[in-house]
């Protein structure tokens, strides 16, 4: 059965059949998940994930069930694999929002019903997907390629991407600071990928030269959910990482900038940029929806066929 933990599962057809339905029901709406059923699992807030998938599966005719972790056995040590047994066979899609990726793979290989990430530690992949409907509309994607750059910390948004860029073949850089890494793993993935896209993929630790001759700017809260103890040790390794007029000016003319949100003015970004693309910004925002009922179509058809 086919799950939506990270992009990495996904081919490059595959991403793009899902991101060119999204634009589809964007402009046409249609009620194809008649009755079905969506439980959402919450362990970390959300605003924007929440009102995505709720509306998503509202508008397209089913239900949603908001739980919170707080509300399951799970808070009282009920295994992952027994409650993903019991949610499984009840339920038409399950959409998880966790602390620790395990407990997504963990839910996966014991439920009956496919299982959605929207957001572990290591991924984000909705919000990808989310920026790539952005990206298509603001014209940023040319025979097929963006040139992104993503500047901040090396977190689930920036492997998301990194992956999702490699598959497809885009040119995308990531500056992060110098004590921080991607992955092992996941760049070598990523570097597999890109040998066949024929994506162009670097790193470095200077945010200019990874914004040089970029279309899409893309960066991301220092602090993470869970990390709000490190926040000011976060905050002086990020020095000089703010986008910025400045930093912005080293893009192309017309770059646009992408920001996952909440966004905390005067860390990763400016007040002064971020209000400058607030409209793009937005737009991502909603783009969500439109994206999570294309995803939804797309599990549901895959299950269909099983």
């Amino acid at each position: 059965m086919k799950h939506f933990l990270t992009l990495r599962d996904f081919s490059k057809e595959e991403i793009l059949s899902l991101v060119n339905h999204a634009s589809e029901l964007k402009k046409e709406p249609k009620k194809l998940l008649q009755d079905k059923t969506l439980a959402m699992i919450f362990e970390k807030n959300s605003t924007r994930t929440r009102m995505a998938f709720e509306l998503a599966i509202t508008e397209l005719g089913g239900k949603a069930l908001f739980l919170s972790s707080n509300d399951l056995q799970l808070s009282r040590g009920e295994p992952v694999k027994d409650t993903a047994r019991v949610i499984g066979a009840m339920v038409d899609f399950v959409m998880m929002r966790v602390n620790k990726h395990e407990t997504l793979l963990e839910f996966a290989r014991y439920s009956k019903a496919p299982v959605i990430n929207a957001l572990s530690e290591l991924y984000h992949p909705t919000q990808v997907l989310g920026d790539l409907l952005t990206i298509k509309e603001w014209n940023k994607m040319q025979n097929g390629i963006a040139k992104v750059a993503f500047i901040g910390d090396s977190n689930n948004m920036c492997n998301s991407w990194l992956i999702t860029a490699a598959i497809l073949g885009f040119e995308f850089s990531i500056a992060i600071p110098k004590n921080y890494k991607i992955s092992p793993e996941i760049w070598e993935f990523a570097m597999k990928q890109a040998l066949i896209s024929g994506a162009k993929i670097s790193l470095s630790h200077d945010k200019f030269e990874a914004l040089k001759d970029k279309d899409v700017v893309i960066t991301d809260t220092w602090v993470s959910m869970g990390e709000e103890n490190e926040k000011e040790r976060k905050i002086k390794e990020f020095e000089g990482f703010m986008i910025d007029e400045k930093a912005m000016s080293v893009a192309n003319k017309d770059a646009i900038l992408l920001h996952c949100l909440p966004a905390y003015r005067g860390y990763e970004v400016s007040e002064e940029i971020f209000e400058k693309h607030a409209d793009v910004i937005f737009k991502e925002a909603r783009n969500r929806l439109y994206v999570v009922k294309a995803l939804l179509c797309f599990l549901d058809n895959q299950r269909g066929r099983e």
